[in-house]
């Protein structure tokens, strides 16, 4: 009875066409156990997406912890030799926190880690195997290239200190233009030097054009010397059935990070398939003098491609069809108002109809209709493109969402609200209602304050009333609420409003239809403000 590969799920298909990739490529199979001591974990804190780890103590009474990353046991029992390249492939599974399980999981990873002199060759080898395996995967895909040298060499010509930048950096990861400049002037920079640092946002694009703007940006040698890996990069890689993009505004999500980073996305999975990136300062822990560059494959994404299409894209249009969850209630019809005056309207009365998805497919667009609350969680796992949502809901949910645009609609403010009369007793925890039970705890961390959380989900302003808490975090609009029922506004801490979001994986496909609505509804914007 004959073997046919096309039995197996995605993801089993795949480990076999890495594997053979890799190993044609010199790449030696890298086998480890599935513990680690924790020290090592605890001593390398920054290097981990996150400091949370399964820990027990074996028989002997060591520490030890199930992995939660391949790549720090790679570089510390690596130990390549001066002059030496150690090339290795693994598979191998880790365990890292989910956001949306709240529990552990058990993830898959494929990967490959280039050790010891890793010079230009090494570079162009290794980013040509990570667009190599997208390729494998059977689905168009991109490859986004960015590099920290670039960024770094930026903020240090902008003279940012070295305790804004973290903060930044995740608002460029964000694509947040808004916010960013506002941080930006937070960080001490004059209006020349926050438009320079949002201006990083529009270097993405296409390889050449985008290199071209990219050099013409530099201002130091850090950024050149940046600008010329990419070009000697660039030249290297073959895309075949996918693209190559560059995005200057790509940061690298671990701290390990320090040179070119770069992800890859698979049409129709919602987050990065791929991510990797150059991270000579973790190796050089382990090895003095040694450099590194790696990537690593998620493989249980690729699952979904094994699930069956979804109705609403069952159905066949001439046109890409730009999905968009749109929130139920008075901001759904002011944005949807908004769409349709620039050409994305439908024929069909969503709030004549029960139905939930309406479309035009000659203006290639869908709209869904979603609770308020839901529309980042659309967005995120890519049941949508594109959706408003007020930052709010953005904000406590902490979804992993490009925040392109701040429309200004529906402008309230995150508030601390009390009884008139209300004394802060600092020898004791402040006892906080709120349905924003994320918001709340983040807000007082920041100030080093203890709480005890009461979350409720309607009528908050009750709470202090009747003793159950001695504060309120809440939405404020105009306070009337607050007043009549005897509270005060304490404390005003997160200007609310609806923000235009977009899915990650689906911006790199349909960048161009995202853009264009989004300047098109930027552009009405500012003619209703006048």
């Amino acid at each position: 009875m004959g073997f046919d590969l096309s039995d197996l799920q995605p993801k089993e298909r795949a480990s076999f066409a890495l594997r053979a990739l890799y190993e044609a490529a010199g790449c030696r199979k890298y086998h480890m156990g599935r513990f680690e001591e924790y020290g090592l974990y605890q001593e390398n804190r920054s290097f981990l997406s996150s400091e949370q780890v399964i820990t027990f103590t074996d028989l002997d009474g060591r520490l030890l912890a199930l992995k939660p990353d391949v790549t720090l046991s790679i570089a510390k029992t690596a130990q390549p030799a001066p002059g030496e390249t150690l090339k290795y492939y693994y598979h191998e599974n880790v365990y890292r926190p989910s956001a949306e399980s709240h529990t552990f999981k058990e993830i898959a990873q494929m990967g490959l880690e280039m050790l010891g002199a890793v010079g230009e060759a090494q570079v162009q080898q290794a980013v040509g195997l990570a667009a190599k395996s997208l390729e494998q995967l059977g689905a168009a895909w991109v490859l986004e290239l960015s590099h920290m040298g670039y960024l770094f060499g930026l903020l240090d010509a902008l003279a940012v200190p070295e305790t804004a930048r973290p903060a930044l950096l995740d608002l460029l990861r964000e694509k947040n233009a808004h916010e960013l400049r506002a941080a930006a002037k937070a960080a001490g920079l004059d209006d020349a030097g926050a438009d320079t640092l949002c201006a990083l946002l529009t270097l993405c694009g296409g390889c050449e054009e985008t290199l071209a703007r990219a050099e013409a940006f530099c201002k130091n040698d850090r950024m050149r010397a940046a600008a010329a890996e990419l070009r000697a990069l660039t030249r290297s890689l073959s895309a075949g059935g996918g693209s190559v993009r560059l995005d200057l505004s790509l940061t690298g999500e671990m701290e390990y990070y320090n040179g070119l980073v770069f992800q890859g996305y698979l049409q129709g999975l919602p987050r990065p398939l791929l991510k990797g990136g150059r991270y000579d300062l973790l190796m050089q822990k382990f090895t003095p003098g040694a450099d590194a560059i790696g990537f690593a494959v998620y493989l249980d994404e690729l699952d979904r491609l094994s699930a069956p299409l979804p109705p609403v894209q069952q159905q066949k249009t001439d046109r890409v069809m730009l999905n968009v969850a749109l929130p139920k209630g008075r901001l759904g019809d002011k944005v949807y108002g908004l769409l349709a005056r620039i050409g994305y309207g439908c024929a069909e009365d969503y709030n004549a109809t029960r139905k939930l998805v309406v479309e035009n497919p000659e203006a290639g667009i869908r709209y869904f209709l979603v609770k308020p609350s839901d529309v980042a969680i659309y967005v995120e796992h890519g049941a949508a493109d594109v959706g408003i949502v007020g930052k709010d809901i953005l904000t406590e949910a902490s979804a992993d969402v490009y925040e392109l645009l701040d429309t200004g609609l529906g402008r309230c403010r995150m508030c601390v609200a009390a009884p008139n009369d209300y004394q802060d007793d600092p020898s004791r925890p402040v006892r906080v209602a709120t349905k924003f039970v994320n918001i709340a705890k983040n807000y007082y961390a920041s100030i080093g304050r203890d709480i005890d959380i009461i979350k409720l989900n309607g009528s908050i302003e009750l709470a202090p009333i009747l003793g159950l808490s001695d504060v309120i975090v809440d939405i404020v609009e105009t306070g009337t609420t607050l007043r009549e029922n005897g509270l005060k506004v304490v404390t005003e801490f997160l200007p609310i409003s609806a923000r235009f979001i977009a899915n990650k994986a689906s911006y790199q496909f349909k960048h161009r239809e995202v853009d264009r609505m989004l300047e098109q509804l930027r552009e009405t914007l500012q003619e209703a403000a006048k």
